[in-house]
């Protein structure tokens, strides 16, 4: 792959995501004495992508190879699927072969080794991606190259699902190259467009709670841009984020990961209040986002070290054991939960 495509993002430290009192800050060390826990690095991140990335996405198979996979697929779309990714390496028709891929991504359950094992076409796409850096500062983004990019984003989403592909898509560092798309704030179309299908490609990575997804987005800087799309961004971004950050606490190494630091876990916990402050404030009957939310604080809570100082910081209006803005059964039972685990009567 040629060196042009290679742009690397730059890591987000999270050191602006929360400001952290130092009566706060004692009182979750002390917390975190009781556990006689070790220090830790009070950062996220400090990821770096691997110099193998050029050799990790050079991984291809021959045309003839494309053709032998086609015929064991025995599908009648298959030959067309060939087809249009084959159009890609035509730049005046790479748009539309880009639009008809992203619409098979459902109804073709193998296009995504297809997509990975072609010749080039991963190189594609991270040209693709490349060329919309430039519109992001300043916001100069068109709906017409939103909908493009979209449809990569939307190829890369089946590539991270997939279970043939989603190992290869992380060790490539693939997911690295979306974050710059995370960290824009514009609130057009065009822009938000962009962040929910980049925040896609993320949540079909920890979907299928597979342990070395986590463990890849934790060695990133994703869970400080979920965060700040969570406080700042629009309401399916906001969902989309928090379905994140849910799925990395629910895995053992992602919730310790977190409740490691009062950092990490303050940059959580006053994100998550701050969105529960504002849907109570509005009265949103925003039932998928409070589900989301009630599930990372049950989370949290069952951790002992965390759970201690929720005692102290969990919203006054989650204390109330009766509380009519949760409709849904099951988060019903799961906010009854979490006050049991905290104590709260």
């Amino acid at each position: 792959m040629s060196n042009q495509y290679v742009i690397v993002p730059q890591n987000y430290r999270s050191d602006s995501m929360v400001s952290i009192s130092p009566a706060d800050k004692r009182y979750f060390e002390q917390a975190q004495a009781k556990q006689k826990s070790p220090p830790q690095q009070m950062m996220f991140g400090g990821y770096s992508p691997s110099p193998s990335l050029q050799k990790s996405l050079s991984t291809q198979l021959s045309e003839q190879n494309i053709d032998d996979f086609s015929r064991m697929q025995k599908d009648s779309d298959t030959e067309l699927v060939v087809q249009y990714i084959l159009q890609l390496r035509d730049a005046d028709k790479r748009e539309q072969a880009l639009s008809e891929l992203s619409k098979k991504r459902e109804s073709f359950p193998h296009l995504a080794p297809l997509l990975w094992h072609s010749v080039g076409t991963i190189a594609i796409f991270l040209q693709e991606i490349a060329v919309v850096y430039q519109h992001l500062q300043p916001a100069q983004l068109t709906p017409a190259q939103s909908s493009r990019i979209c449809s990569v984003l939307g190829l890369l989403q089946c590539l991270a699902l997939h279970v043939q592909t989603r190992s290869c898509f992380l060790r490539a560092h693939i997911p690295l190259f979306l974050y710059p798309f995370l960290n824009t704030s514009n609130k057009s179309k065009a822009f938000e467009n962009l962040r929910v299908t980049s925040l896609g490609v993320i949540g079909a990575l920890v979907k299928g709670d597979d342990p070395e997804a986590i463990n890849f987005l934790m060695q990133t800087e994703i869970i400080p841009l979920c965060l700040r799309i969570m406080k700042k961004g629009q309401e399916l971004s906001r969902t989309v984020a928090t379905f994140i950050v849910q799925k990395i606490l629910l895995d053992d190494n992602g919730l310790n990961y977190i409740c490691q630091t009062p950092e990490r876990f303050f940059a959580v916990s006053q994100v998550l209040q701050t969105m529960i402050d504002d849907l109570h404030q509005s009265q949103k009957d925003d039932q998928r986002l409070l589900r989301h939310i009630i599930r990372c604080y049950l989370r949290l809570s069952e951790n002992q070290k965390a759970g201690e100082v929720l005692k102290k910081y969990l919203p006054q209006v989650l204390k109330d054991p009766t509380q009519s803005f949760i409709k849904d059964e099951v988060v019903k039972k799961w906010h009854n939960n979490l006050l049991q685990n905290l104590s709260i009567k």
